[in-house]
């Protein structure tokens, strides 16, 4: 069961892989590094009192799943898309997760001077809409 008031995380920091995203023609051809951190909104007091794997989400599969979007092809202009699509594969395939938080860094960002990275921060919730013919 999902719940917003859960506020339970798992966190996987500093997932890196290889990808071709970007605008500038040289970043799709070259390639470079990307990071993805994630915080998962589950409850995990079943998983806890049970020592059960099966009442908490696989972290290796979230592992492939991120690697599947960060590899793909064809390739995102832009990191705001990858982080985008990380969110909405994570809460499509695991539906434990009540909410994502999902951080891809650009360690090799094209920009002239001297940073550690450049990077987007998004937060999405597995809430589902309501459709006005569902409405009493």
């Amino acid at each position: 069961m999902k719940s917003e008031s859960v506020r339970d995380e798992i966190r996987l920091r500093g997932l890196q892989f290889f990808g071709y995203h970007g605008v500038l023609p040289e970043e799709t051809v070259t390639g470079q590094r990307f990071v993805v951190n994630l915080a998962l909104r589950v409850d995990l007091r079943r998983a806890g009192n049970l020592d059960a794997v099966e009442e908490t989400v696989d972290y290796g599969q979230v592992y492939r799943t991120v690697e599947e979007i960060v590899t793909s092809h064809p390739p995102k202009r832009l990191i705001e898309a990858v982080a985008e699509s990380i969110a909405t594969a994570i809460l499509e395939r695991f539906a434990t997760v009540a909410l994502v938080k999902v951080e891809v860094e650009k360690p090799g960002a094209p920009i002239q001077g001297i940073f550690d990275s450049v990077s987007v921060c998004i937060e999405r919730s597995a809430t589902k809409a309501v459709h006005s013919s569902d409405r009493q």
